[in-house]
């Protein structure tokens, strides 16, 4: 009889020796905190995006809050959002004291659906922040016509879509502010944090005041504070981690590509009735999660989860609809308001993929997920 195979993970970050052992070398050096690695970091992004300003903060949350604040959001303000993303990108529309109007989704493409966007612009409208759930980045054009026809900004959340590409330029090289995350589960990490694409040196000066505590520094002693600002810098040994990491995005995303055609070749020999596989997208898309959509017959999408950990399989949740969440059911928003949403949110099922996956276990996890739902559609 062989050997149980070892469990899988949803997603489990690739970090390499030399990598490990610079980190080493920064807690020997006695500077951990922000310094020389940091300014090391952001150059190294600022690169991969066209020489834009870069700045680096402690999370991808941190990003996205200082990106409204230098946009002028605040209270009284609105902000049209996705209600398919995590929690934060919404969240920090409330931080500034703006309110999220959320806009229901296109079931292709899972993405803040643009052409219900001017429907929902109001007087007090004042940007756009779309997602690029799973990588696949939202029609860069089409966004930018919109935000320009109403005079609006755009806070690109782009946590998920670093290596993603659109009309051949990366994500992050062009467009109005960019949020990127480096949370362990993306495409590139550095433990915890987030870089933050600015248009200009005065934006990037801004970020850097509103970064840690609002503090400008002159000569040898010199310090004056004229915007409140937030204690959200990265330390030097989280940005060697994200050094070690660049050299490798390319072949990240590459490997990613090659295991979602693997997927895609195994759902082909193992059809599920009623199973929505993702928009398959291998020229823009950097593929940081590969989600299926359950069938409405299925079985709960709980018990579907807890039998692919019984096989070994670890799978993830991405994401509940945040417009039901008590926190903005309290803002006003009801079951119904974004059908698309609503019905992919129960759903939507993320199952495993990071580089260091085997060829053979897109195979594995299809069977298996085959395996549960085909006796529950036959019922």
């Amino acid at each position: 009889m062989s050997a149980p195979l070892p469990f899988l993970p949803m997603t489990q970050p690739t970090i390499d020796e030399e990598t490990i052992a610079g980190v080493c070398e920064v807690l020997r050096s006695g500077w951990i905190t922000s310094g020389p690695k940091v300014k090391e970091f952001e150059a190294a992004l600022s690169a991969l995006f066209g020489g834009r300003p870069v700045r680096v903060f402690n999370s991808g949350t941190a990003t996205l809050e200082i990106a409204l604040r230098i946009a002028g959001i605040g209270p009284g303000d609105e902000v049209i959002t996705t209600p398919l993303t995590w929690v934060a990108s919404s969240n920090v529309i409330l931080e500034v004291g703006a309110r999220p109007v959320f806009v229901d989704v296109d079931p292709v493409t899972r993405n803040i659906d643009l052409e219900k966007i001017s429907a929902a612009i109001t007087p007090a409208t004042k940007a756009i922040l779309p997602v690029d759930l799973a990588g696949l980045p939202v029609d860069r054009d089409r966004l930018y016509e919109i935000a320009a026809q109403h005079g609006l900004r755009v806070i690109e959340d782009a946590a998920q879509s670093l290596g993603s590409t659109w009309n051949g330029k990366p994500i992050g090289a062009q467009g109005d502010l960019i949020s990127f995350s480096f949370h362990p589960n993306k495409n590139l990490t550095s433990i915890e944090g987030g870089c933050l694409v600015l248009r200009n040196d005065a934006e990037a000066f801004l970020a850097e005041q509103y970064r840690l505590q609002g503090v400008v520094r002159s000569g040898v002693d010199g310090m004056d504070v004229a915007v409140l600002g937030g204690k959200f810098n990265l330390t030097d040994v989280a940005a060697r981690v994200g050094l070690g990491q660049i050299p490798h995005l390319e072949e990240f995303t590459a490997r990613r590509r090659q295991l979602v055609k693997a997927y895609f070749e195994a759902f082909s020999g193992h059809p599920i009735a009623g199973l929505e596989l993702p928009l398959a997208d291998f020229t823009n898309c950097n593929w940081h999660m590969f989600q299926v959509v359950l069938p409405e017959s299925a079985e709960t999408r709980a018990a579907v989860m807890e039998k692919m950990k019984d096989a070994g399989i670890g799978t993830g949740v991405h994401y509940p609809a945040i417009h039901l969440f008590t926190l903005y059911r309290a803002l006003g928003w009801k079951e119904g308001d974004l059908p698309n949403a609503e019905s992919l949110c129960r759903r939507i099922l993320t199952l495993p993929l990071f580089p260091s996956m085997s060829d053979a276990d897109p195979l594995r996890v299809v069977k298996a997920l085959a395996s549960i739902l085909e006796p529950a559609l036959s019922r």
